[in-house]
């Protein structure tokens, strides 16, 4: 009985738009991934959340969204704000309650950030965030160095960090790979750790410094679970895209 009194109200915070898209989408992504959960008690049952996971696949969302899901919360990730303005869309992602964020850093992008966070706290939902920004570069598919947008929307409204780790996702698709249908059911797990310990940067958002140095926390707690699911030690430091000649974003070359 207790657990269905928890089950019911973990589907209130489900808005109806994302039923019929789980009815489709939840099946067929159950063929591909044999998902293992740990530590889902961790993600807040109501209220603001900022979720950030590593990643390593362009199908890692997926994993990602669905793990957010059986936990019973709405699956939310950021977008670019020049999405919300393609038709059909843009009306799909404010339906469903995405983010825009812009990509530019500027007063602008500040504001819109602020007032991203305040409707995160108002409505009480979470929001995915990779704090990598893209597809890791590192060559054995750890994290990388994370950039300052989570932990700019966390502090902003007062919304705790979920580092999240994800293993297994690869296989399907490797990173800039072909997909892999067979064999059906591949095992990825997930863990999902403690709120990441802030409080010294509270009220600090608009500082350059805290931010970096607030992400690197971050970071380091995502490199940690995925440190457990690896059954093998996280490198010591970050790597960095511009120490090795790369770019921060798009498709790695090999």
């Amino acid at each position: 009985m207790a657990t269905e009194r928890r089950r019911a109200s973990a589907e209130k915070t489900r808005p109806s738009v994302f039923w019929p898209l789980a009815a489709i989408v939840v099946p067929l992504l159950s063929l591909l991934f044999k998902l293992e959960i740990e530590g889902r008690e961790k993600l807040p049952r109501e209220g603001a959340y900022v979720l950030a996971p590593n990643h390593l696949s362009e199908i890692d969302p997926l994993v990602v969204a669905l793990a957010v899901w059986r936990t019973g919360r709405a699956p939310r990730f950021m977008a670019k704000e020049s999405l919300f303005r393609v038709p059909v869309l843009g009306w799909a992602l404010r339906a469903t309650g995405m983010v825009p964020v812009a990509r530019a850093a500027s007063a602008a992008s500040a504001r819109a950030t602020l007032e991203a966070s305040e409707t995160l706290v108002r409505h009480g939902r979470g929001v995915i965030v990779y704090p990598e920004g893209s597809l890791t570069r590192e060559p054995d598919l750890w994290p990388m160095r994370g950039k300052t947008g989570a932990v700019r929307l966390a502090l902003a409204g007062g919304i705790p960090v979920i580092p999240m780790a994800q293993w297994g996702a690869q296989q399907v698709l490797p990173r800039y790979g072909k997909l892999k249908l067979w064999p059906l059911r591949r095992r990825v797990r997930v863990v999902i750790g403690d709120p990441v310990d802030l409080t010294a940067y509270a009220g600090r958002a608009s500082s350059q410094s805290a931010l970096v140095e607030a992400t690197d926390l971050v970071m380091a707690d995502i490199a940690g679970l995925l440190s457990q699911l690896r059954g093998e030690p996280a490198p010591p430091q970050r790597w960095n895209p511009a120490d090795h000649g790369q770019k921060e974003t798009g498709r790695l070359e090999p």
